[in-house]
């Protein structure tokens, strides 16, 4: 573990090691999102009470999965990063931050245009949908704080933080529905647990979340090589590159 966190420390490797395994996360989540979608869409059966409506499952589910995933994400790479000031782990952070937002106004938009015709409503002040709600406002923080500072270092820091004190808000996300009062339902499938719907319907939804998975990670190994070089700029080795861009 810890020569990985010194190995960690060099934006150099991590630049090198995420140009190979950055093609085959595009791949995977190429292949996996137009499987699971044709799949989903077109194939699966409808639900026999909800009819094709239920469909928005196989986009709603991946991007609520995956917008508080990257929040849990964010704050894993914020605490290391102010414990041992590993900047790669900021860098990531930071650039998982907008893809995040995005996931969680999906998750949310998905979930109101689902919401009329299974609850006669496109909004309700539940539980589940006002913590999501608050995960959006959390998301909107972090990226506000690291434009809010002259000093990148500060702005880190303060963003750094408020990923690790807003991650109490995912289990309240994800029990919301066990702890209270909700119209939202349980979980759809587990990995424990037996799932509540038919193979032929969560195994394209399973297909999904694993190409929105490995999107996330294709995206944030693209980015993160991006603000690499946008802060390393000075280095010698950064400069070698570009002499040697054709």
């Amino acid at each position: 573990m810890w020569a990985f966190i010194n190995k960690l420390r060099s934006p150099k490797w991590f630049y090198d090691i995420s140009a190979r395994l950055q093609p085959w996360f595009w791949a995977a989540a190429l292949i996996l999102i137009l499987v699971g979608s044709v799949w989903g869409l077109a194939f699966a059966p409808a639900d026999y009470q909800q009819g094709n409506s239920f469909r928005i499952i196989y986009v709603h589910v991946p991007a609520a999965f995956l917008a508080q995933s990257i929040f849990v994400s964010m704050a894993i790479s914020a605490l290391a990063f102010m414990v041992w000031k590993i900047k790669i782990c900021d860098m990531a952070a930071a650039m998982m931050a907008p893809l995040g937002a995005a996931m969680t106004f999906i998750a949310l938009f998905s979930g109101a245009v689902w919401g009329v015709p299974t609850w006669g409503t496109w909004w309700m002040w539940d539980a589940r949908l006002t913590s999501m709600l608050i995960l959006l406002f959390l998301y909107l923080g972090v990226i506000a704080l690291r434009g809010a500072f002259t000093s990148r270092d500060s702005a880190s820091r303060a963003a750094s933080v408020l990923a690790m004190v807003g991650v109490i808000n995912i289990p309240i996300i994800k029990y919301s529905v066990d702890w209270w009062y909700t119209l939202h339902q349980p979980a759809t499938f587990t990995i424990t647990g037996r799932a509540a719907m038919p193979m032929e319907m969560w195994l394209p939804l399973l297909i999904m979340v694993l190409g929105f998975y490995s999107f996330f990670i294709a995206l944030t190994l693209m980015r993160t090589r991006s603000e690499i070089l946008r802060r390393e700029a000075n280095k010698r080795w950064v400069r070698e590159l570009a002499w040697e861009a054709p």
